[in-house]
């Protein structure tokens, strides 16, 4: 994907804000281009919508809003990244239909026009298996994935329990490489009401 003026500009801004790390910003979209490629395997076109889950300083969000052009909701709990999501989404030669939800995941995955609304969330660096999965799972549509950036180590084993998963109504379709390593998770059933827990409590005790 060669990267057009807007998005170059808007990740560019995300880094002097101290939004994204180190590291050249084609690497970073490399990265985040193995989300498109993950779903590529899953589906024969793009989401029509998709939710960014943790978007902080625009990544994978804004390069799959790009290549995808489709629907896309960036959710941040810091009112400062969503600030700046927003400002660059109504920045010339930005993508249409774009949207910023300022909150926390456990919350807004309740609300009517977010429950089991997406084919497809996404989440890089949002935290811990279990946290990124508990809060997930309410925003997916039953048969929607769930798409979460992992360490490099394809030996590392363990992380995501099929038990703890299950309990979400969540199934593990593994792991993929896309030269950054990425896991895939299904929703194959309702989720069940307790699910997302209270603001905080997925961190404190998480499922496994």
């Amino acid at each position: 994907m060669v990267m057009n003026v807007w998005l170059y500009r808007a990740l560019e801004e995300s880094r002097a804000r101290g939004f994204l790390g180190p590291g050249s910003i084609e690497t970073q979209v490399e990265h985040a281009l193995g989300f498109s490629g993950v779903w590529d395997e899953l589906a024969d076109s793009p989401p029509q919508r998709f939710l960014d889950l943790g978007s902080g300083g625009g990544l994978p969000g804004l390069v799959l809003f790009e290549k995808w052009r489709c629907g896309v909701t960036l959710v941040d709990s810091m009112e400062k990244r969503s600030k700046f999501l927003l400002e660059v989404l109504g920045w010339e030669g930005a993508p249409l239909k774009g949207e910023v939800i300022l909150g926390r995941a456990e919350r807004l995955a309740r609300l009517p026009e977010h429950e089991a609304k997406f084919p497809l969330v996404t989440a890089r660096s949002f935290g811990p298996p279990a946290v990124a999965a508990e809060c997930a799972v309410r925003f997916l549509t039953i048969n929607g994935v769930l798409i979460v950036s992992e360490p490099p180590d394809d030996h590392e084993v363990g992380r995501w329990s099929d038990e703890g998963l299950a309990k979400l109504g969540l199934r593990s379709e593994g792991r993929r490489r896309y030269g950054a390593a990425f896991q895939v998770l299904r929703k194959i059933r309702a989720t069940p009401p307790q699910f997302p827990r209270d603001i905080g409590v997925p961190g404190k005790t998480p499922l496994f």
